[in-house]
């Protein structure tokens, strides 16, 4: 009965490291392929000021750039209004690669998770995820912190870590697709994604406090 108990602790774990790695692969699926934040953005930070093309033929380059990061049998990066350097297209590579790392964390995570969601609600054990998620919560708000006091500082850093030359550092010259992504545009992707998962973490929270009162 002990081995029985242990098992099923280790899967519950199991289960709950899963579920938050598809909350954090969905979270960001959903910021990357927003649309309508890099529209509203074009507005309010005056990008069309920086180039010389209309919203319409801005946002077929951005799908162009967008389709290629999607893409994964995309090969070649191509852009109408846009060249690209060789260092640009290599940075954009490794982006690349770290959006399909994000979506297959998804694919292989999101059944697992869904039928351990199912197995929580089954068992009346949906509250043994507010610890963890209570916990998961906490993240964001410190990055959204370190955020606020300097987001250029923390953009660098972030670079630092997921990767490991300067190509990420645009010449406007040879690369002038960095005056239609300005940092702030960045910012605001960064934003909307702490929202995402603390919303998905809040809502895990309230529905385990939920099944407390009944039980």
């Amino acid at each position: 009965m002990r081995r029985k108990e242990q098992s099923w602790v280790w899967r519950e774990r199991a289960g709950i490291v899963c579920l938050i790695l598809t909350i954090i692969s969905l979270s960001i699926t959903l910021t990357i392929n927003f649309r309508p934040l890099y529209m509203i953005d074009i507005d309010v930070l005056n990008i069309l000021d920086y180039v010389s093309l209309d919203k319409a033929d801005l946002l077929k380059n951005y799908g162009e750039l967008m389709s290629y990061l999607n893409n994964p049998f995309n090969h070649t990066l191509q852009l109408s209004d846009f060249p690209v350097s060789k260092s640009g297209a290599f940075h954009f590579y490794e982006v690349k690669r770290l959006f399909l790392l994000c979506y297959g964390v998804l694919i292989v995570t999101i059944i697992p998770s869904g039928f351990f969601i199912k197995r929580l609600i089954k068992d009346k054990r949906v509250w043994r995820l507010i610890r963890p998620f209570q916990w998961g919560m906490i993240i964001p708000v410190i990055f959204g912190t370190i955020m606020a006091i300097g987001f250029d500082q923390f953009f660098v850093a972030f670079h630092g870590v997921f990767f490991n030359n300067d190509d990420w550092l645009f010449d406007p010259v040879t690369d002038p697709i960095i005056n239609v992504l300005p940092e702030t545009f960045f910012m605001h992707c960064f934003i909307l994604f702490f929202v995402l998962l603390e919303l998905c973490f809040l809502i895990g929270i309230l529905f385990g406090k939920r099944e407390l009162k009944k039980i």
